[in-house]
């Protein structure tokens, strides 16, 4: 498993700060990230939209990318730091392979499936909370299914799945799965055990984040404050959806395409695979999985993230293996007749790795070349170097309006945040900023125009009015994906 492990590891990490684009999601946790280092309060208000174990985990583990590496932009640090993660996934999906049946050559099938689908390549590369949530579901499928059978691995599943749904609450879906899991890891004797055990490990752990809500009196829903119950209710009824996922032009239609065209032969493969690996018991925890999975993101009128299908990966890698190994385990270990082919097993086995290589290596070639030399982030990196080292002033006292991704980079500069380096969405939505700013955009000193800016502006007067009274001071790139700095002009300033 480790010579795989450092080479899923290294894709992952070569060319991880150009590729892909960075989004708001991941300056928001990463900004999230830094307040638990800090004691400061970030860009993002917090209202119990996800809880907060996944940023962290991640303070823990992107301090010393930034220490190391101070020069690059904020988000690469983050990215830099999601390695680890990457590494324990799939050495988890080899462990959970190991404890469905899988031989060791069919584990690190399941582990190659997992690292090199073009879907995983890019999805790991980012600062995205399932990425944390799937490593502690997987972590609580091998506990659950450990052969010891030992009643503290069954509480320390529970423990473990609560440490996923803590990082990213929709993979508490998974509960009933990991309960049949655990059925089967148990022996009869003691299963009523292990069930309480895990009960107690889940609830227990599980139990910090609304007692968290509860001491600082945002448990419930009132007056002049966010709460933990009013945002759950908001997200399981009130958010808009995303379409149905077959209804065409629908915003999930369009994300699950994209899904296909990056990796069809894993979504389409490890599906059918899980539909026919339900009929195997040692495979009904992985298959099930995926059932649910799926059937969740494919439900009408509910919202679908770009990330979704980060969880649903290890177990299409998981069915997609453990029902070829199957397959093959039904065969005769030896050809009765032919004394040439004594060792059919291991040379169905061979033969069937190399048709799955055969068919998927040239898709999977093509994208992960993208993936791996793609040039996408060079204004990122441009924009962030500006901030940092031109001479504009006493940053302490100038205002700049960034997006999610750079304002971190704006902080780390010297802008103070909230008041001096601040998010645009927040330049009409947050009254603590519209304080400061009486003037509007006159109290502004300079905007970094990104794509997320420009695509808000027409939805947000401020920002508007900020685009009609400013003029480029540099720019960087061209076309849709350029950054421009604009200086805001002055009264007197033609």
């Amino acid at each position: 498993m480790t010579p795989l492990l450092f080479l899923v590891v290294a894709v992952r990490a070569w060319n991880i700060g150009n590729y892909p684009f960075p989004n708001d999601d991941e300056g928001t946790y990463l900004a999230q990230a830094w307040a638990v280092q800090h004691g400061e309060l970030a860009h993002y208000t917090y209202w119990y939209d996800h809880p907060p174990f996944g940023w962290i985990q991640l303070a823990g583990l992107s301090w010393l990318p930034a220490w190391l590496l101070p020069d690059l932009p904020t988000f690469v640090h983050g990215r830099i730091a999601m390695l680890p993660v990457v590494a324990a996934g799939a050495a988890l999906v080899f462990v959970v392979g190991r404890r469905i049946g899988l031989g060791r050559p069919a584990a690190a099938v399941a582990l190659l499936l997992y690292g090199f689908s073009p879907l995983a390549v890019t999805l790991h590369r980012q600062i995205y909370l399932d990425n944390f949530a799937v490593v502690w579901a997987l972590a609580a499928f091998a506990l659950a299914l450990s052969p010891r059978r030992h009643l503290w691995h069954h509480v320390a599943a529970g423990s473990a799945f609560a440490l996923a749904v803590l990082s990213k609450e929709t993979i508490a879906v998974l509960l009933p799965v990991l309960l049949v899991a655990l059925w089967q890891g148990s022996h009869r004797r003691t299963r009523t055990f292990s069930f309480a055990g895990f009960g107690s490990g889940l609830v227990l752990t599980g139990l910090f984040y609304p007692l968290y809500a509860l001491l600082k009196g945002e448990l419930l829903p009132g007056a002049g404050h966010v709460s933990l119950l009013g945002t759950l209710k908001f997200q399981l009824g009130g958010r808009e959806g995303s379409g149905s996922v077959f209804t065409d032009g629908t915003d999930a239609h369009r994300l699950v395409l994209d899904w296909f065209a990056r990796d069809p032969y894993l979504l389409v493969g490890g599906c059918a695979a899980a539909v026919l690996a339900l009929a195997v018991r040692r495979l009904r925890p992985v298959a099930l999985a995926v059932v649910v999975l799926v059937a969740v993101g494919l439900r009408p009128g509910g919202y679908l993230p770009q990330m979704y299908v980060a969880q649903l990966l290890p177990f299409l890698a998981l069915a997609l293996t453990g029902l070829g190994h199957a397959a093959i385990g039904r065969l005769p270990a030896r050809h009765r007749k032919a004394a040439r082919l004594r060792l059919v097993r291991p040379l169905a086995g061979t033969a069937l790795f190399a048709a799955v290589v055969v068919a998927i290596a040239p898709h999977w070639y093509a994208k992960d070349r993208t993936t791996v030399l793609g040039d996408d982030n060079g204004v990122y990196y441009a924009a962030s170097a500006w901030l940092r080292t031109t001479p504009v002033g006493d940053r302490a006292r100038l205002r700049v309006v960034t997006d999610g991704v750079l304002w971190l980079d704006a902080v780390a500069a010297g802008y103070r945040p909230g008041t001096g380096a601040i998010w645009h969405y927040k330049l009409d939505q947050d009254p603590a900023v519209t304080a400061k700013i009486p003037r509007g955009w006159r109290d502004i000193d300079y905007v970094v125009s990104t794509p997320a800016l420009r695509g808000e502006r027409q939805h947000l007067p401020t920002l508007r009015d900020l685009f009609a009274h400013s003029d480029p001071v540099a720019s960087f790139g061209e076309g849709d994906g350029r950054i421009d700095v604009l200086k805001v002009r002055k009264q007197g300033e033609q």
